[in-house]
């Protein structure tokens, strides 16, 4: 059996985001596997203390990614490369602001909702055209925050590797279907 898109994208993204960390200038405090202590606690619904996040599994991580983050861009529903641009844009900036941004790229009416408009004209904008702009954006936006020159290199390392995976499954044929 091979991995989903989901799979596969997740595995790309916990290459970036690691194990547990509490760096004193993170705006989001101590994270696991990327998972900040905020989002723990929306997702148990009580306060999630240090320790929890400490001891956050990857299997609850990659529920939290899919139901959060995958799901909440509808990136099953974009083209192969795109959807792993969108996924890591969302996890690192939220959801919202990666669908704005990708709306914004595709030169549709920004209202952070993926619907049948952002869809189609996902579909029919150039992939690779299309991954690139918004990788510039996010660079862009990132380049403003405070956080810049404390997380700026390894951020912008980050995007520019999850560019070049994005643009790599964008290019690949799509997998053969198998007869019954």
């Amino acid at each position: 059996m091979t991995a989903s898109r989901f799979e596969k994208a997740v595995e790309i993204v916990l290459q970036h985001e690691g194990g547990f960390v509490h760096h004193p200038r993170d705006p989001g405090g101590a994270t696991k596997f990327g998972i900040t202590r905020e989002t723990l606690s929306r997702v148990r619904g009580r306060p999630a203390s240090v320790e929890d996040v400490r001891e956050l599994t990857r299997a609850e991580a990659m529920a939290i990614y899919r139901w959060l983050y995958w799901d909440a861009v509808r990136a099953d529903d974009m083209p192969p490369g795109l959807d792993l641009a969108v996924f890591d844009l969302a996890v690192n900036s939220g959801p919202a602001r990666a669908v704005r941004m990708l709306q914004n790229v595709l030169g549709v009416t920004v209202d952070g909702i993926v619907g049948p408009v952002t869809l189609k004209a996902a579909w029919q904008a150039d992939p690779a055209e299309t991954i690139r702009h918004l990788t510039r954006a996010r660079l862009g936006f990132l380049g403003r925050l405070a956080a810049w020159p404390v997380f700026g290199r390894g951020w912008r390392r980050r995007v520019l590797a999850v560019e070049q995976g994005a643009l790599r499954l964008a290019s690949s044929p799509p997998p053969k279907s198998r007869s019954v």
